[in-house]
């Protein structure tokens, strides 16, 4: 599936299934919450702390309620994920080129 399948299907699910978006705000509240559960999983799996009685290692599940919030977003916003993403490489490309591989932290 590729970003743009990613967010038409989504847009398809929320405008049948969900009746329609919350507000871009709810939204921002959704996915700094939704975070919130793939770093306590992670603190759990990778971290210091261990998984409470009931709780899983469900890294896949937080990862994706993470990323439909953020199509959620981006749909709402006008947002093109792919075209976003493709900006961010060339950014990151331009601005990283050497930085990283002259970091004696990194080697």
């Amino acid at each position: 599936m590729t970003l743009k399948e990613a967010q038409e299907q989504v847009d398809r699910w929320i405008r049948t299934v969900g009746v329609r978006y919350f507000s871009e705000l709810t939204n921002m509240a959704c996915l700094t919450e939704e975070v919130g559960e793939l770093a306590r999983v992670i603190a759990r799996k990778y971290g210091d702390q261990s998984f409470k009685e009931g709780e899983s290692c469900n890294l896949d599940e937080e990862m994706a309620d993470v990323l439909w919030v953020l199509i959620c977003l981006a749909n709402q916003t006008g947002v093109d994920l792919t075209e976003a993403l493709r900006k961010s490489f060339e950014k990151k490309t331009k601005r990283d080129k050497e930085r990283h591989i002259n970091n004696p932290k990194l080697h």
